[in-house]
């Protein structure tokens, strides 16, 4: 089940493409901006990544870390992120897979895959905004970037 605008983020630690654990609780003080897909490769999330990659500056300027998460392991989101050029982590929900996507209530376990959605923690640790999307739809990042504006 997913947790509810107001609620407490849920903890976690997973590591990211360089094999560095980073945990949530690690942004304590910044907005977070974590970023559920499906698969690394595959042509959404790639246009999805590619249009943070081109917009990080909207987020540094509203001084969000972005994280990627999906069920890939560490050493397909490192290939991923050297291709693709992305400066933020990518981190590995692969053991046990979707763990995280659970708590955040994104994991499709019919599927064994992340479900694309975004989830906005604020600098208190609780979610401040929250957004499903279908698997072929590529959010919008102005969407996103409006949201963060109103948690400032």
């Amino acid at each position: 089940m997913a947790i509810a605008v107001g609620q407490a983020a849920p903890e976690f630690t997973l590591k990211d493409q360089n094999q560095k654990e980073v945990k949530l609780s690690d942004f304590r003080g910044k907005n977070v901006v974590i970023v559920f897909y499906p698969l690394d490769w595959s042509p959404v999330c790639t246009k999805e990544h590619t249009c943070l990659v081109n917009d990080m500056k909207r987020f540094d300027q509203l001084d969000a870390q972005v994280l990627g998460v999906s069920v890939d392991s560490v050493w397909s989101h490192k290939a991923y992120a050297e291709k693709m050029g992305i400066p933020y982590s990518l981190l590995a929900d692969f053991q046990p897979r979707g763990a995280v996507a659970e708590k955040y209530g994104v994991y499709l376990a019919d599927k064994g895959i992340t479900g694309r959605a975004i989830s906005i923690i604020d600098r208190d640790g609780k979610l401040a905004w929250h957004k499903n999307y279908d698997i072929p739809v590529v959010p919008g990042i102005d969407e996103v970037a409006k949201a963060l504006e109103g948690v400032n």
